[in-house]
Parts: C-alpha cells; sequence; structure tokens
C-alpha cells in the first residue's frame, strides 16, 4: 500500500477503543488521525480524556496522546478527517445503529465491533477465515442507504471465537447439535481487575444476553446470501451456559459436539491444523499464519500460557476426545479483546481493502 488509510476510532477512551489504538500502532496499511468520544471527552487531549483509565498492558502510543478527542455526535466533521472509521462506542443498541448508519451515509465505511447492527439483514457479520463471501451483501447494503462507498460491517461476538472457528473446519462431518460452556474473561465487559474487585476469587454465572449470541450468532456466520440479505443456517443446533470468571483477558469453551458422519481423532486434528481462509492466502498484515492450533498436553490450552498465541489472533484447542453421550469434545481458547473484539475488526478491515470495499476517499 503506497500511502496509508486514514482511520477514526469512534468509543477511543473505552477498552475497546484502547486496544484498537494499541494494534494499530505501526499498522503498514493504517494510521489513527482521529479519535472521537462522548462529549465528555471531546476537547481533550487523549492523554487527559483516558487519564488514569488506560487499560492495555503496552503504554499508550505516543502518536495519539496529543490528539484532540472529537465529539462522536459530530458526524460530518469527523467522517470529513478519515477513510473509514473503526466504532466502538458505549451507547444504546437503538443510538449505536443511529450513530452507525448516520457515518455510512456520509460515505465512510464503518467497521464495528458493537452488536446492535449484528442482525441486520444486509450487514455482513464476518470471521474473515470463515464467511468473507458475506461482504458481498454490502452492494445490497448500499442501495438501502443510498450510499456509494458507506457501507457498514461487524463482527461476531467474542465469545463464539474459541468455538465457531473449530466447527467450521469440521464442516465436512457435519455437526449437528453442540453443547458449550464458556469460561468468559472480566475485560469482555471492558473491566479490569482494579475496577471489578469482586470478581477476584469469584464467579458470575450470567452475563446479560451472552447465552443467545454464544447459540445464534454462529448460525448467521454459516449462513447465505439470499435475495440481498444474509439468511442463518439451520444446524448445528448450540445450547450454552456462559460463565464470567476471574481471568483478564481470554474467553475458554468447554464444548461437545455430535456429527453425522464419524470422523476419527486422526482426521479432526488434520482438519484443524490445516484450516485455513482468506487472511492466510491473502497474507493480511494481522492474519495469524497458524489460525488454529492443537495442543497434545493434558493441560492446555491455558489462558496464561497460551492466551496471545499469534498475537492474539490465533485459536488455541486441546483435550481432543471420544465422549459417552456425545461423540467429541474439546477445549478451545481464544483472546476476547484481540481476535474476539478489536483484531477480529481490523482483520475485517484489511480483508475489505483486500476485497477494494474500503479505499483512500
Amino acid at each position: 500500500m503506497e500511502q496509508k488509510l486514514r482511520v477514526g476510532i469512534l468509543g477511543a477512551t473505552g477498552m475497546v477503543g484502547q486496544r484498537f489504538i494499541s494494534l494499530l500502532e505501526n499498522h503498514p496499511w493504517f494510521e489513527v488521525v482521529t479519535l472521537a468520544a462522548s462529549p465528555r471527552s471531546a476537547g481533550k487531549t487523549y492523554e487527559e480524556a483516558v487519564g488514569g483509565r488506560w487499560k492495555m498492558d503496552t503504554p499508550m502510543p505516543e502518536a495519539v496522546k496529543k490528539l484532540v478527542v472529537m465529539n462522536v455526535n459530530d458526524v460530518e466533521h469527523v467522517a470529513s478527517t478519515v477513510d473509514f472509521v473503526f466504532s466502538a462506542v458505549d451507547m444504546s443498541k437503538d443510538e449505536i445503529k443511529a450513530i452507525e448508519e448516520a457515518y455510512a451515509k456520509t460515505e465512510t465505511p464503518v467497521v464495528s465491533n458493537n452488536s446492535a447492527h449484528r442482525w441486520t439483514p444486509d450487514v455482513p457479520m464476518v470471521v474473515p477465515e470463515i464467511n468473507p463471501e458475506h461482504f458481498d451483501v454490502i452492494e445490497f447494503q448500499k442501495k438501502r442507504l443510498g450510499t456509494k462507498r458507506g457501507f457498514i460491517a461487524v463482527k461476531p461476538n467474542c465469545s463464539i471465537q474459541s468455538y465457531a472457528p473449530v466447527l467450521t473446519a469440521w464442516k465436512e462431518f457435519e455437526p449437528y447439535e453442540v453443547v458449550a460452556t464458556t469460561y468468559q474473561a472480566i475485560s469482555g465487559a471492558g473491566k479490569t481487575f482494579k475496577d471489578w474487585p469482586e470478581m477476584e476469587g469469584n464467579i458470575i454465572p450470567f452475563i446479560g444476553g451472552e447465552e443467545e449470541k454464544s447459540e445464534q450468532e454462529p448460525l448467521r456466520i454459516w449462513g447465505k446470501i439470499e435475495n440481498g440479505v444474509i439468511v442463518k443456517a439451520t444446524e448445528p443446533k448450540i445450547t450454552c451456559q456462559c460463565i464470567r470468571v476471574p481471568v483478564l483477558n481470554g474467553h475458554t469453551a468447554a464444548v461437545f459436539v455430535k456429527f453425522r458422519k464419524k470422523p476419527t481423532k486422526e482426521q479432526l486434528i488434520e482438519k484443524l491444523e490445516n484450516f485455513k481462509g482468506l487472511p492466510q492466502e491473502l497474507n493480511l498484515p494481522s492474519a495469524p499464519k497458524q489460525f488454529i492450533r492443537y495442543m497434545t498436553e493434558d493441560n492446555r490450552p491455558q489462558v496464561t500460557l497460551d492466551v496471545n498465541y499469534e498475537n492474539g489472533m490465533g485459536i488455541n484447542v486441546g483435550r481432543l476426545r471420544e465422549d459417552t453421550i456425545y461423540d467429541w469434545k474439546f477445549v478451545g481458547l481464544s483472546h476476547n479483546t484481540v481476535r474476539g473484539a478489536a483484531g477480529g475488526a481490523v482483520l475485517c478491515a484489511e480483508t475489505l481493502v483486500a476485497k477494494k470495499y474500503i479505499a483512500a476517499k
């Protein structure tokens, strides 16, 4: 890429906004030029607006410290400064839907981390290794919005990243019934232990809306485009429980699967290790070289040892074994704020650039 694309981050002061900033530091294609947040942050430098709330392990990049935060509601002004935006705003669902559409209508592509548009029929919800062809629905969305280059694309929920890619790798064996329990990190709620001391040594067996997302969103990813909208798949049927655990980063899933065609363990592992998608074929900047890693040790994957595999963009799988009621069971692990949030959105944006949906204004 001869010239970097100018990027804006909506909701730049929150945890996912911060993750976008840390991931985009030194990105070969993208340069963060605009940060937007709520009116209470607007007018301050980014360093002032965030204050002591910087939650990343790495220091705040020097390049953003002195950027003056813009008001996210000043849509025309923000949009005039960028080629596209990442959205991580913290608002109600209806407000998010409205503001993301407003940005799209300024002819600014929006790559969103939010859930508000995940079920809008002509908005693609994409894991680039699994369903990049869903980006084709953008042409129908543009007709609805009346835009030439503006659109919204979203990435799915963080909870499904540790098992949906695995089930995709095993598609030819026809998984039809899945039971999953996810053990989810506190950063998924935008918090650290400093913000949420009651999570230390604690487990909370409820995360609002998460179980429904975990059961339904994979079916939309595996769906297909019909008449300009995405029609979700009907199988595999998934039932899920989602539990908050005292871990900072990393969602773990314990998963049981029934298959119509009975695979061997060797076949299942081989499919995982050889599973590639468009990001690997195109060698996109954020794409993990090895998307899914199978670990043979009984006590892996572990959050502390494995969550940052492939810079947090890879999936770890272990403990694959036959089950007495289901056919096979396994444990998956993914980084919830990298692959599951900002990193997944960055990879979507890279794929959209490669497919020529995003370009310089």
